[in-house]
């Protein structure tokens, strides 16, 4: 089957008020590392509401394939039986992390301290990301990283024979590499201190706390924060409970904000205050999002969104904000081009290293759209055309990303003519239902062969 016929096309044409109380899928960054931190545990770990995913499924295979015992019990419902820190077992085969930068770039620091071999994969997208940022720092413990020109995959990663504990300053504002580390030295004897500058995504470090592990964040005079873990660790089985992804339902909810009359509910969307940004930016624009039903789900808050249509308008986000939302700018740019004024958006050079171009992408699909952006390196700059002034119509290029396709099928929900996407197909890798879920509350989106 050539490359074509794998496409799918899809198109979101104006709809009617959207209404319903929906669930968004599990959280994409806990799932993750419920797999790889139940992998590392002696007993069984019970996991519900997984994210059952293509890019958490991957990560599932590798764990099977690096000896930890992977069953599904049900939809959303896994146990994990571990091989305990350190054990993991030279893989068979390749492992093939499909369209996935978190999962190869944890697992890679998973084994980067066990004496195996590993080899690592993915799609043509992901084959295309940097691993240099993540395999540089890893080489610290000891590991020994071979990949092709530039860094990118297929890798070969020796993980270190005898590992020592490192200090290492994070040189780019990532939970991914953050996290690579940290599982790193947990099979390091002695304290290993990780340091960012900005607070990334903190899920890695309250899993390790709560299987048992020894971790602490210090705060440094400059603002950036030491995080020390002591290696060596025994890890507990303990229970994970996965809550809704904020980043999935970022786009429901956009979207009822930009549908007149819409009115609907979000179930129990994580509220990790490094998760939030969206949210408090789209609130500042002038957002009807009522957060109720708050409450705690082992050690992440998480609550019901009420959000109803609005008139929006521009706003500037600060760059500091951009490692708690750094996902969800493709949909915040949406929400920007049916609000009224300008909204400018910096500090995201990482969206450059994404399953896309992601800023190049985003702006790309605004033009087509009729929407005036001004794309600078590090942000861009989006002229709102007001609540019924996007006139759509236009057909965008996704570039195997998951994320702009949604985006831009939400943009189709209310501009005046329909919105196209070059292929859905790769959704799959983090929300399954979206299709399902959009309809359910009357969006209108379908397949478009033209």
């Amino acid at each position: 089957m050539n490359d074509a016929a794998k496409f799918s096309p899809l198109a979101a044409r104006k709809s009617g008020v959207l209404k319903g109380r929906v669930t968004a899928p599990g959280d994409k960054s806990v799932s993750h590392r419920a797999l790889i931190l139940g992998a590392l545990t002696v007993g069984e770990t019970k996991i519900t509401g997984l994210l059952e995913a293509e890019d958490v499924l991957n990560t599932a295979e590798a764990m099977r394939r690096l000896g930890a015992d992977v069953v599904h019990r049900g939809e959303g419902e896994w146990r994990v039986h571990g091989v305990g820190v350190g054990g993991f077992r030279e893989p068979p085969d390749v492992l093939d992390f499909g369209n996935s930068g978190t999962g190869v770039r944890l697992t890679m620091g998973a084994v980067a301290t066990v004496p195996i071999t590993t080899i690592f994969t993915g799609d043509a997208s992901l084959r295309r990301r940097p691993m240099r940022r993540v395999l540089d720092p890893l080489s610290l413990f000891g590991a020994v990283a071979e990949s092709r020109e530039g860094g990118f995959l297929p890798v070969t990663l020796k993980g270190a024979r005898t590992p020592f504990p490192i200090e290492h300053r994070l040189q780019v504002a990532s939970a991914q590499v953050k996290s690579a580390l940290l599982l790193a030295a947990l099979n390091v004897p002695g304290r290993s201190t990780i340091i960012e500058r900005a607070a990334t995504r903190d899920h890695t470090e309250r899993m390790i706390k709560a299987f048992g592990g020894t971790i602490a964040v210090e705060p440094l005079p400059d603002g950036a924060s030491a995080i020390h873990v002591t290696g060596e660790a025994e890890f507990k089985p303990t229970p994970i409970a996965v809550p809704s992804d904020p980043s999935s339902a970022a786009f429901p909810l956009v979207a009822a904000l930009i549908v007149p009359g819409s009115d609907i509910t979000i179930t129990s969307v994580m509220l990790n205050p490094r998760r939030i940004g969206l949210i408090e930016t789209l609130k500042e624009m002038g957002a009807d999002i009522t957060i109720t039903n708050v409450r705690d789900n082992g050690g992440e808050g998480i609550g019901d969104l009420v959000v109803r249509h609005s008139a929006l308008r521009g706003t500037d986000v600060p760059p500091e904000r951009a490692p708690t939302m750094i996902d969800e700018y493709p949909v915040l740019a949406v929400a920007a081009a049916f609000a009224q004024g300008r909204t400018t958006m910096r500090g995201l050079e990482e969206l450059r290293v994404k399953e896309s171009d992601r800023l190049a992408a985003v702006a790309a699909g605004l033009k087509a759209n009729g929407v005036r952006v001004v794309e600078s390196s590090d942000g861009m700059i989006v002229e709102g055309q007001g609540a019924d002034g996007v006139l759509g119509g236009g057909d965008v290029l996704t570039h195997m990303d998951h994320r702009i396709a949604m985006s831009f099928l939400v943009m189709g929900l209310a501009s005046r003519n329909r919105v196209r996407v070059d292929d859905g197909s790769m959704i799959a890798t983090s929300f399954p239902n979206f299709q399902d879920l959009m309809g359910g509350i009357g969006a209108a989106i379908a397949r478009s062969d033209r």
